[in-house]
């Protein structure tokens, strides 16, 4: 992929949380999807790539804009398939809470595990804690582990989880190991990016989540060194034929990085759309708005945190996309 690649998908994300922002604290999280949506649909068609969405909004039938199978791009220069997330946490935003991004993922044809939409058991850590947990150890057994691995004593160990009812028996043995949990609403994959950032108090994520956003998270972790293991979690027969169609005949089986994403080339890009751990969320003013993002790339190990200050009276497309 060429190297200009990675600022123009910046360019992508940074569109979408410019869009769904304006949405934040409103209440209403099917319209500041929406304008995620349409705005990176709008910048993507202006990249020159030949890309085809392989996890999307949805089926076609599902979602009018960036379903899988969708192409976007220009059609020039690169080959990619490409995992998205316009709006990962649209109840944050409609609430006005922390945590929400716009997040892409590209890498070369058949390098990203085709997740379905549904649910993925996972277990996320950084780079000093690669190799040292598993998801099908003991909770005890990996917050030790991982403890060890960061240097740190059990009661500094923080372990971002889902706050749903699902995590019940989790959250249970995480506060009896006696390890700082912190909860979330919505939205894994930023505190699964935020694991490989030593300074951004989270060491461990774990519970149920998206297999869609476990891919997005593999992406990340590939270009910074973390570990990541999964397990998909089909509620139905429906869902286990799914998991058969992917090319995987045991839907049990334990998924590691490089199950979810094979190869070495691989583009993540994420801007902040509220604050986060990890992201400043998007901030307007009186010309415009400027943008906190994350880029990196896997191949050459490159990491951007890229600050931007947009004027709308100078970008005509950010002006139409914004309404």
């Amino acid at each position: 992929m060429e190297r200009e690649l990675a600022l123009e998908l910046a360019r992508v994300t940074e569109a979408a949380a410019l869009a769904s922002a304006r949405w934040m604290g409103r209440g209403d999280k099917m319209s500041a999807d929406d304008a995620a949506v349409r705005a990176m649909r709008a910048v993507f068609d202006t990249v020159n790539i030949d890309g085809t969405v392989v996890i999307g909004e949805g089926e076609m039938d599902e979602a009018p804009m960036l379903y899988i199978g969708e192409k976007v791009g220009t059609g020039k220069l690169s080959c990619v398939d490409i995992a998205v997330d316009p709006l990962e946490g649209t109840n944050i935003v409609a609430k006005g809470t922390t945590g929400a991004i716009a997040v892409l993922a590209v890498a070369p044809k058949g390098c990203f595990l085709h997740a379905p939409d549904m649910y993925m058991d996972k277990i996320v850590v950084g780079p000093l804690a690669k190799g040292k947990v598993c998801l099908d150890a003991p909770v005890e057994e990996n917050l030790h582990a991982v403890a060890k691995a960061v240097n740190k004593k059990i009661e500094e160990v923080t372990v971002v989880i889902l706050d749903r009812p699902r995590h019940k028996k989790l959250i249970d043995d995480v506060r009896k190991v006696g390890a700082r949990i912190k909860l979330i609403s919505d939205g894994d994959v930023s505190p699964a990016v935020a694991t490989t950032f030593e300074d951004s108090g989270v060491d461990m994520m774990m519970g149920i989540g998206g297999a869609p956003e476990g891919v997005l998270a593999a992406a990340a972790l590939s270009c910074l060194g973390g570990d990541m293991q999964a397990r998909l979690v089909p509620e139905d027969e429906e869902e286990i034929k799914r998991i058969h169609a992917m090319g995987i005949a045991d839907e049990k089986k334990l998924l590691k990085l490089e199950d979810l994403l094979k190869g070495d080339d691989v583009i993540f890009a994420a801007t902040g759309i509220t604050d986060s751990s990890l992201l400043k969320g998007v901030r307007y003013n009186s010309k415009g708005a400027s943008t906190h993002t994350l880029v990196m790339r896997s191949k050459t190990g490159t990491v951007r945190f890229i600050e931007a200050w947009h004027r709308f009276d100078k970008k005509p497309l950010i002006d139409k996309i914004q309404g």
